[in-house]
Protein backbone atom coordinates (compact mmCIF):
# COMPACT_ATOMS: atom_id res chain seq x y z
CA UNK A 1 0.00 0.00 0.00
CA UNK A 2 1.57 3.58 -1.07
CA UNK A 3 1.62 5.76 1.78
CA UNK A 4 -0.49 9.02 1.43
CA UNK A 5 1.90 12.19 1.50
CA UNK A 6 -1.00 14.53 1.48
CA UNK A 7 -1.72 14.99 5.44
CA UNK A 8 1.13 13.91 8.43
CA UNK A 9 -0.85 12.05 11.58
CA UNK A 10 0.96 13.56 14.47
CA UNK A 11 0.37 11.43 17.10
CA UNK A 12 1.30 11.85 21.61
CA UNK A 13 -0.12 9.81 23.79
CA UNK A 14 -0.37 9.68 27.80
CA UNK A 15 -0.30 6.45 29.69
CA UNK A 16 -0.53 5.56 33.47
CA UNK A 17 2.44 5.84 35.14
CA UNK A 18 4.08 6.28 38.80
CA UNK A 19 6.58 7.39 40.55
CA UNK A 20 8.75 4.42 41.03
CA UNK A 21 7.80 0.61 40.13
CA UNK A 22 4.93 -0.17 38.64
CA UNK A 23 2.12 -1.80 41.17
CA UNK A 24 1.52 -5.69 40.68
CA UNK A 25 -0.56 -6.72 38.56
CA UNK A 26 -0.27 -3.35 36.22
CA UNK A 27 0.77 -1.84 33.00
CA UNK A 28 1.80 1.09 31.74
CA UNK A 29 -1.19 1.89 28.89
CA UNK A 30 -2.23 4.62 26.57
CA UNK A 31 -5.06 6.29 28.31
CA UNK A 32 -4.60 9.53 26.24
CA UNK A 33 -4.37 9.91 22.40
CA UNK A 34 -3.36 13.18 20.93
CA UNK A 35 -3.80 13.52 17.44
CA UNK A 36 -2.87 17.01 14.79
CA UNK A 37 -2.97 16.64 11.28
CA UNK A 38 -0.49 18.60 9.38
CA UNK A 39 -1.33 19.24 5.54
CA UNK A 40 1.76 19.24 4.06
CA UNK A 41 1.53 21.02 0.79
CA UNK A 42 0.47 23.94 3.15
CA UNK A 43 2.28 23.51 6.56
CA UNK A 44 -0.94 24.22 7.99
CA UNK A 45 -2.03 22.25 11.35
CA UNK A 46 -5.68 20.82 10.99
CA UNK A 47 -7.52 18.65 13.33
CA UNK A 48 -6.78 18.53 17.09
CA UNK A 49 -8.45 15.89 19.00
CA UNK A 50 -7.97 14.29 22.28
CA UNK A 51 -9.20 10.10 22.49
CA UNK A 52 -9.59 9.47 26.06
CA UNK A 53 -8.86 5.44 26.26
CA UNK A 54 -10.04 3.88 29.52
CA UNK A 55 -7.16 1.53 31.02
CA UNK A 56 -8.40 -1.68 31.38
CA UNK A 57 -5.49 -3.38 33.68
CA UNK A 58 -4.04 -0.32 35.73
CA UNK A 59 -4.77 2.71 37.48
CA UNK A 60 -4.59 6.49 37.06
CA UNK A 61 -2.97 7.80 40.64
CA UNK A 62 -2.07 10.77 41.77
CA UNK A 63 1.67 10.95 40.52
CA UNK A 64 -0.28 10.10 37.14
CA UNK A 65 -2.56 13.48 37.36
CA UNK A 66 -0.07 15.39 38.67
CA UNK A 67 1.77 14.94 35.15
CA UNK A 68 -0.97 14.82 32.75
CA UNK A 69 -3.64 16.58 34.48
CA UNK A 70 -6.41 13.17 33.73
CA UNK A 71 -7.53 12.32 36.36
CA UNK A 72 -9.37 8.94 36.96
CA UNK A 73 -12.67 9.95 36.88
CA UNK A 74 -12.13 11.41 33.13
CA UNK A 75 -10.18 8.25 31.73
CA UNK A 76 -13.32 6.31 33.22
CA UNK A 77 -15.30 7.81 30.68
CA UNK A 78 -13.58 7.70 27.90
CA UNK A 79 -13.52 4.55 25.57
CA UNK A 80 -11.58 0.90 24.74
CA UNK A 81 -7.87 1.16 23.24
CA UNK A 82 -9.70 -1.25 20.28
CA UNK A 83 -12.65 1.87 19.97
CA UNK A 84 -9.73 4.26 19.94
CA UNK A 85 -7.82 2.30 17.30
CA UNK A 86 -10.67 2.20 15.05
CA UNK A 87 -10.72 6.05 14.95
CA UNK A 88 -7.66 6.18 14.07
CA UNK A 89 -7.90 3.77 11.48
CA UNK A 90 -11.34 5.03 10.09
CA UNK A 91 -11.24 8.90 10.25
CA UNK A 92 -7.73 9.46 10.12
CA UNK A 93 -6.52 6.65 7.57
CA UNK A 94 -3.72 5.92 9.61
CA UNK A 95 -2.72 2.77 8.06
CA UNK A 96 -2.29 5.00 4.68
CA UNK A 97 -0.50 8.28 6.21
CA UNK A 98 2.75 8.92 8.09
CA UNK A 99 2.61 8.80 11.63
CA UNK A 100 5.13 11.16 13.59
CA UNK A 101 5.98 11.87 16.80
CA UNK A 102 8.28 13.32 19.07
CA UNK A 103 10.59 10.46 19.62
CA UNK A 104 10.20 6.97 19.52
CA UNK A 105 7.86 6.38 23.06
CA UNK A 106 4.67 7.01 21.30
CA UNK A 107 5.35 3.95 18.54
CA UNK A 108 6.56 1.40 21.12
CA UNK A 109 3.88 2.61 23.49
CA UNK A 110 1.31 1.28 20.70
CA UNK A 111 3.05 -1.41 19.60
CA UNK A 112 3.03 -2.92 23.65
CA UNK A 113 -0.10 -1.63 24.06
CA UNK A 114 -1.67 -3.42 21.29
CA UNK A 115 0.65 -6.57 21.52
CA UNK A 116 -0.79 -7.34 24.98
CA UNK A 117 -4.67 -6.57 24.29
CA UNK A 118 -3.82 -9.01 20.93
CA UNK A 119 -4.84 -5.64 18.70
CA UNK A 120 -3.64 -4.77 15.12
CA UNK A 121 -0.93 -1.88 15.06
CA UNK A 122 -3.11 0.59 13.50
CA UNK A 123 -0.58 2.63 11.25
CA UNK A 124 1.55 1.38 8.86
CA UNK A 125 5.49 0.42 8.71
CA UNK A 126 6.79 3.74 8.74
CA UNK A 127 7.03 6.44 11.85
CA UNK A 128 8.78 9.92 11.70
CA UNK A 129 10.66 10.70 14.53
CA UNK A 130 10.42 14.30 14.64
CA UNK A 131 12.60 14.75 17.81
CA UNK A 132 15.82 13.50 15.98
CA UNK A 133 14.85 15.37 12.72
CA UNK A 134 15.04 17.92 15.05
CA UNK A 135 18.14 17.50 16.37
CA UNK A 136 19.34 16.78 12.97
CA UNK A 137 17.86 19.35 11.52
CA UNK A 138 19.83 21.97 14.22
CA UNK A 139 22.96 20.19 13.96
CA UNK A 140 22.08 19.56 17.77
CA UNK A 141 24.37 16.93 19.70
CA UNK A 142 21.38 16.16 21.89
CA UNK A 143 17.68 15.70 21.68
CA UNK A 144 15.22 18.41 23.00
CA UNK A 145 12.13 18.57 24.80
CA UNK A 146 9.09 20.04 23.06
CA UNK A 147 9.30 23.05 25.57
CA UNK A 148 13.10 23.55 24.74
CA UNK A 149 12.64 23.17 21.07
CA UNK A 150 9.52 25.37 20.77
CA UNK A 151 12.16 27.83 22.61
CA UNK A 152 14.79 27.29 20.30
CA UNK A 153 12.69 27.47 17.47
CA UNK A 154 10.80 31.14 19.10
CA UNK A 155 7.52 29.27 19.26
CA UNK A 156 5.48 29.61 22.12
CA UNK A 157 4.53 26.58 23.82
CA UNK A 158 0.55 26.03 23.95
CA UNK A 159 -1.98 24.41 26.27
CA UNK A 160 -0.56 22.04 29.46
CA UNK A 161 2.96 19.80 28.76
CA UNK A 162 1.74 15.98 29.06
CA UNK A 163 -1.45 16.40 27.61
CA UNK A 164 -1.64 14.57 24.79
CA UNK A 165 -4.08 17.14 22.60
CA UNK A 166 -1.75 20.02 23.34
CA UNK A 167 1.83 17.63 23.12
CA UNK A 168 0.13 16.96 19.88
CA UNK A 169 -0.56 20.72 18.49
CA UNK A 170 2.84 21.83 20.03
CA UNK A 171 4.68 18.92 18.17
CA UNK A 172 2.77 19.59 14.67
CA UNK A 173 3.99 23.03 14.81
CA UNK A 174 7.35 22.28 15.45
CA UNK A 175 7.05 19.82 12.68
CA UNK A 176 5.57 22.68 10.35
CA UNK A 177 8.62 25.39 11.41
CA UNK A 178 11.01 22.27 10.42
CA UNK A 179 9.61 22.08 6.79
CA UNK A 180 9.39 25.64 5.95
CA UNK A 181 12.90 25.71 7.37
CA UNK A 182 14.38 22.90 4.93
CA UNK A 183 12.01 24.38 2.54
CA UNK A 184 13.63 28.10 2.60
CA UNK A 185 10.44 29.73 3.75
Amino acid sequence: MARQLDYVLIVDVESTCWDGQVPQGQISEIIEIGLCTVNVRSLQRGDKRSILVRPARSDVGAFCTRLTTLTPSQVAGGMPLSDALSILQHDYRSRERLFASWGDYDRNQFQRNCRDYGLEYPFGPTHLNIKNLFSVVFGLPKELGIPEACEKMGIPLEGTLHRGVDDAWNIAQLFCGLLKRTRGE
